[in-house]
């Protein structure tokens, strides 16, 4: 039993309708499979090259903002400042910002208004690239399963040909058993030289 590697054919005995009625993946991994191509690709190259310069700077500086170097240099910067007006300038009476740090508060407050948005655009394009990830292991699985689904028809086929030769076979043996057994009647053996 030989099998259509056509599109159509596959489309059919897989998904059971016309290929034209497949949707976009599906009709690449049907694709892929009737051509016998890989439709593996790396997501992260791919998505690396469609990235605007806006949205690399999003990224690194959301990187950079979640990382341990920025929490230590960040926690230097206020206690430095802290320290600068609570005891260094503070007994000289020459303080820029003495507390209840006033401009410290404009700047942490300045901060947090540019840098939420900017980890919000890079939390999105990882769900996007988390959406592309998804879809492109869909795609890889489906092909698995219908590239599995053929081998075990290939492995029935094989063992039901298998079996029917092997049946005849008995029966062609259980026939010329027979003619022996009527030839000699079952009494005694005869030499086979």
């Amino acid at each position: 039993m030989n099998r259509d590697p056509s599109p159509e054919a596959i489309a059919a005995r897989f998904f059971g309708r016309d290929a034209q009625r497949l949707g976009p993946r599906e009709s690449r991994v049907v694709e892929a499979v009737a051509q016998r191509q890989s439709i593996v690709i790396n997501t992260n190259e791919v998505f690396e090259d469609t990235r605007t310069l806006g949205e690399r700077l999003a990224d690194r500086i959301a990187t950079f903002g979640g990382s341990w170097t920025f929490i230590l240099s960040f926690g230097f910067v206020l206690a430095s400042w802290v320290t600068l007006n609570t005891f260094i300038l503070s007994r000289r009476h020459e303080t820029f910002d003495p507390y209840p740090y006033i401009l410290l508060n404009l700047f942490l407050s300045m901060l947090a208004a540019l840098q939420a948005p900017v980890i919000m655009m890079s939390q999105n394009r990882q769900a996007a690239k988390d959406r592309m990830d998804a879809a492109h292991d869909y795609e890889v699985n489906l092909k698995a399963e219908i590239e599995i689904r053929g081998l075990h028809d290939k492995i029935d086929e094989l063992r039901e040909r298998h079996w029917v030769e092997l049946v005849e076979m008995q029966q062609q043996q259980i026939k010329m058993l027979g003619s022996l057994v009527a030839g000699g009647h079952g009494t005694a053996e005869r030499p086979l030289s």
